[in-house]
């Protein structure tokens, strides 16, 4: 299972990669939206020289031409910079061509299995579910990630499994179970996954006795 961490903010991403855990940053227009001082490249620049991963960075077009021209620009910061494209059928166009020009996506916004599979036969080298959004509707979201890790499968599809929408441990847990790809995640849910009370207490013990041992 490879850990992305879901956010544009460098200090978030610099401790999560000091961890040693880290193998990718994702970004979107809100998450970039909530960090000022530099240009959208700029940023893109400063996390692809602290994560030697992909890094994907989204278009804001709808359009065919539109989302070819932001994605070839964004594409061309970096080799690692992974192009982010709203599952629409203009995006899942873009796709196909960027496939063919070697220029690698990341289709967003995927909320059912059919859409993943018109992704995957457009290209895409990967494909994001968004399980919390759908839990928030009273929908399993972990229930569409196994629909799609077994379609996948059936057809040897390349297209990598990114569970997006990652709201506690558990969702991170399942998506390890079901056999996805990639789960990405906010800093704060990174965060949780180091956490037992068990873990607590068992250290609390020892240090406790340790102050028992002579010097």
């Amino acid at each position: 299972m490879k850990i992305f961490i879901d956010t544009a903010n460098l200090k978030e991403i610099r401790e999560a990669a000091a961890l040693g855990l880290l193998d990718g940053v994702t970004t979107n227009p809100s998450l970039v939206s909530k960090e000022s001082g530099v240009s959208f490249k700029q940023l893109l620049q400063q996390i692809v020289e602290s994560v030697d991963g992909p890094i994907s960075a989204e278009v804001i077009s709808t359009d065919y031409e539109g989302i070819l021209k932001e994605g070839r620009e964004l594409a061309k910061i970096h080799s690692n910079i992974v192009v982010k494209v709203p599952l629409i059928k203009e995006g899942l166009k873009a796709v196909k061509t960027f496939s063919e020009e070697g220029i690698k996506t990341n289709v967003t916004l995927c909320f059912s299995a059919s859409q993943a599979v018109l992704a995957a036969k457009a290209g895409a080298s990967y494909i994001s579910p968004f399980v919390g959004r759908l839990d928030d509707i009273s929908m399993n979201g972990m229930d569409l990630i196994s629909q799609i890790v077994q379609i996948y499968r059936n057809y040897d599809f390349s297209t990598e499994v990114l569970v997006a929408s990652i709201r506690h441990p558990l969702h991170f847990v399942d998506a390890c179970m079901i056999g996805a790809d990639v789960c990405t995640m906010p800093f704060s849910v990174i965060d949780k996954l180091f956490n037992h009370p068990l873990t607590d207490l068992g250290l609390e013990k020892f240090l406790s006795d340790s102050k028992k041992i002579s010097q």
